[in-house]
């Protein structure tokens, strides 16, 4: 059994709130966030794979990956703003599909026990951009990936 995902969406507002916990300590966590062979295999729902074309998780680095099924695959870019080793990555998302809807993601990571929790806020351009993300199934595919994170943790 997984730890629950909270994901929040307040109307009015274009942000996206998420918390997890994880079984892991803080230092496998934060490396499953930033080590591209390990992101691809747990970003996202089980039915599509990611294609890193780049990710350099250093402060002023930038990313590129391509997610997707048989049917088709989408591109999703940006750049690292800030990365404090197993405590903060601060870092711009856009999805190709919608160029200049740039949204900025802070996730936190905190260790208690040996467990981790992370934190993660998202503000999108505009709430109808963040209805608009969340429409495309977002929350099935943080839930799921956070599930897939579970599973390479414990490997």
């Amino acid at each position: 059994m997984s730890n629950p995902t909270t994901i929040t969406a307040q109307d009015g507002v274009p942000f996206v709130d998420t918390i997890r916990e994880f079984d892991a300590p803080v230092s496998a966590v934060f490396k499953a966030h930033v080590d591209p062979d390990l992101l691809a295999k747990w970003l996202g729902p089980r039915t599509t794979s990611i294609n890193v074309t780049e990710y350099n998780a250093i402060t002023g680095g930038s990313w590129h990956y391509e997610s997707g099924d048989a049917g088709a695959s989408f591109g999703f870019r940006g750049v690292f703003h800030k990365v404090d080793p197993e405590a903060l990555i601060i870092m711009t998302f856009e999805f190709d599909g919608a160029p200049d809807q740039v949204g900025i993601s802070t996730t936190t990571f905190e260790e208690t026990d040996g467990r981790t929790r992370i934190v993660v806020h998202e503000v999108y351009p505009s709430v109808e951009a963040r209805d608009m993300a969340l429409a495309t199934g977002m929350n099935y595919g943080v839930v799921e990936g956070y599930e897939r994170l579970d599973e390479l943790l414990a490997s």
